[in-house]
């Protein structure tokens, strides 16, 4: 008679066991009872820009494109900003700053020991 019982069928009883007793015991279980009202209550709490920035950040994260676009806009504004700031230490200008920074500091040795 146990010759006669498929293992295809006792694999599904366990998994459809597994899945449903998983559940059952999530539906009980107190902690995540208690964890999805103390989220509840701490989203009630938000302002309203700290709401849109928690929604925000969520849908960015949930999105692989949405990653991946923050990622490579992040990189092109530190590009730019290393740009800029490179532009600064070589331009025209900025050597004019460090000509008058060494007449004052010799301006202050010749005229104030």
């Amino acid at each position: 008679f146990l010759q006669t019982m498929s293992t295809s069928n006792l694999n599904l009883d366990d998994d459809v066991t597994s899945k449903y007793s998983s559940q059952y015991e999530a539906h009980i279980d107190p902690f995540s009872d208690f964890n999805r009202k103390e989220r509840q209550r701490k989203y009630v709490n938000l302002n309203s820009a700290e709401r849109v920035v928690l929604n925000l950040g969520k849908m960015i994260l949930s999105d692989k494109i949405a990653r991946q676009a923050v990622f490579f806009y992040s990189i092109v504004l530190h590009m730019l900003v290393f740009l800029v700031l490179y532009k600064f230490a070589v331009s025209e200008d900025c050597i004019q700053l460090s000509d008058c920074n060494d007449a004052y500091h010799a301006h202050m040795k010749e005229f104030h020991p």
